[in-house]
């Protein structure tokens, strides 16, 4: 069986994520892998936005897998690599294997990996103790193979794929003239060296006769068994010991259980199934995949040292910005240039929070740190980054860092940085498509000022009229959705990045004149026009939000 639970790290940005989310991501995880070259692999909390699916077509990347959620699953914990056996294995070939592996349950699986049944050791045991009628071997359809390995005999005639498949199994204690009476045709008859006891059974049409304690079978009785397609073998064993072990010849199919089997999916939360494990009195589970293919088993013991997702977070730090579970997850690294936000970590990570425009920027000085050329293609995508934050460098979150990284970037991508961003900001403007729910959510972020709840979004574009279009549609969606989400306020800023202002759209209990206050400016004529026009202002991060968390504190 291939390794199945292989340990890998996700790097992930913030829920509703941007170019730089992305691209930073995928641009980490690449440098991680070349410096440690362990498993790092790059992800997203949320939906691609068309802005970044340019980015990753024009520079020919995949999009990043999408990870709704980083709480412990079934995959993250140790499974026991228990090989899974064929249903026609012999019941002491089950044994032997439980007993050479310390295992109580053994799998039972197809050819295609799917899962058919389990066995376990009471079930074996129960063959035992359970009075069986003399016919059981032959309903359990068992295969002359198994026979001949459990008794450890040597076939003289017939065919060891062949089946036991009618007749009961007798011992030939009594002189032929007797057993004439109770062996009927198709059994399987155990007996010694006595010539006239062989020639008995296979005149009475016997499937199959077993001499035991290593007799020796003439030609004659050879010779007349094949004519009458009667099997033969030979066992070292006596008559007693042959006839207790051969029902452990037994298929297990016959025994395994397949109905109501509990079984566990790999992507299966682990807080999930601890009570259905607890209620059970089954020692071990199996894990499936999707497909139904066997890949382990899980015990409670495994459950005890469950070690949640190994994540690093890039372009946030704030809990209500990062994926689901992440209070559930290993967070190794931080990566980001936004304010500190109030997210816990088990243990100590590193950190590293820079006042800079772009993630992408701090990314690229951690490949010139290690000493790790840029390739072209992962220049473009940090590149891309910046060039999206800091809105072509007219953000006032900009440095002069910044530009000099997005320089260099763009000629180890040979691109021109202007006529690029053009092209990247008109793919991420084409709003006529897009539902109100699309166009919020293209980039936006939660935050918490106290007792306040609030939503901020963020859209850009060059085109004035689309902009102006989306204030009639987006204001009605604004109130709906602060209501549905049971926030306090909702902002929406609409950005243009030619003239370098923002419309602000507001909704909720004293946030348009909030505001006001904020950017001290007087109040509008019109009371609650839900619309206040920020002139300079195009930064979410560095502008607008510091503005509202003072307002909110005075």
């Amino acid at each position: 069986m291939a390794e199945y639970n292989k340990k890998k790290t996700i790097v992930i940005g913030h829920k509703n994520p941007d170019t730089d989310s992305v691209c930073s991501a995928i641009c980490y995880a690449a440098l991680k892998r070349k410096v440690t070259g362990e498993d790092y692999e790059a992800a997203r909390a949320g939906h691609v936005n068309e802005e970044t699916q340019f980015v990753l077509n024009y520079f020919g990347v995949e999009k990043p897998v999408r990870v709704r959620d980083v709480r412990t699953q079934v995959r993250d914990i140790d499974i026991r690599q228990v090989p899974g056996v064929n249903r026609s294995i012999s019941l002491k070939k089950a044994w032997n294997i439980m007993q050479r592996d310390s295992l109580v349950t053994l799998p039972v699986v197809a050819e295609d990996e799917s899962l058919e049944g389990l066995i376990t050791v009471s079930d074996i045991a129960g063959t035992y103790l359970d009075v069986l009628d003399s016919s059981i071997l032959s309903k359990a359809c068992t295969s002359y193979r198994n026979i001949i390995e459990t008794l450890e005999g040597i076939l003289v005639t017939g065919d060891e794929n062949a089946y036991f498949s009618e007749g009961k199994v007798l011992i030939a204690a009594a002189n032929p003239d007797m057993m004439e009476y109770y062996i009927s045709k198709n059994d399987l008859v155990i007996l010694g060296n006595r010539y006239e006891s062989q020639l008995c059974a296979i005149e009475m049409e016997a499937a199959c006769i077993i001499v035991c304690e290593g007799a020796r079978v003439s030609m004659t009785i050879e010779k007349l068994a094949r004519e009458h397609g009667c099997t033969v073998i030979t066992t070292p064993y006596d008559a007693y010991t042959a006839a207790r072990l051969i029902n452990q010849s037994m298929p297990i199919g016959y025994f395994m259980r397949s109905d109501h089997l509990i079984t566990f999916l790999e992507t299966d939360i682990v807080d999930e199934i601890k009570d259905v494990m607890a209620n059970k009195r089954h020692r071990d589970f199996p894990i499936v995949d999707q497909d139904g293919k066997y890949k382990g088993m899980i015990s409670r013991r495994n459950l005890l040292g469950a070690r949640g997702k190994s994540v690093i977070l890039v372009d946030h730090n704030e809990r209500s910005q990062a994926v689901d579970g992440i209070e559930n997850a290993r967070i190794l690294e931080i990566i980001d240039h936004h304010r500190l936000g109030p997210i816990e970590t088990i243990g100590p990570v590193y950190f590293r929070n820079q006042p800079l425009g772009c993630t992408a920027t701090i990314v690229y000085q951690m490949y010139q740190e290690a000493g790790v050329p840029v390739e072209k293609q992962t220049a473009g995508l940090l590149c891309s980054a910046i060039l999206s934050d800091t809105l072509l460098f007219k953000s006032p979150t900009c440095t002069e860092t910044d530009r000099a990284a997005a320089r260099k970037l763009a000629e180890i991508a040979g691109i021109s940085a202007e006529e690029y961003a053009m092209e990247m900001f008109s793919a991420g403007s084409n709003f006529a498509s897009k539902t109100e729910e699309d166009i919020l959510y293209q980039d936006f972020k939660l935050f918490t000022a106290g007792k306040i709840s609030l939503g901020v979004g963020q859209i850009n574009s060059l085109n004035t009229q689309e902009l102006q279009e989306l204030e009639t549609r987006m204001l009605p969606y604004l109130k709906s959705e602060r209501r549905s989400r049971g926030l306090d306020m909702i902002f929406l800023m609409l950005t243009n990045i030619l003239t370098e202002s923002t419309v602000l759209l507001c909704d909720g209990q004293g946030a348009e004149q909030m505001i006001r206050n904020a950017f001290q400016m007087e109040a509008d004529d019109a009371s609650e026009s839900n619309r206040v026009e920020l002139a300079g202002v195009v930064s979410r991060k560095k502008q607008l939000v510091p503005a509202i968390m003072v307002a909110l504190q005075e």
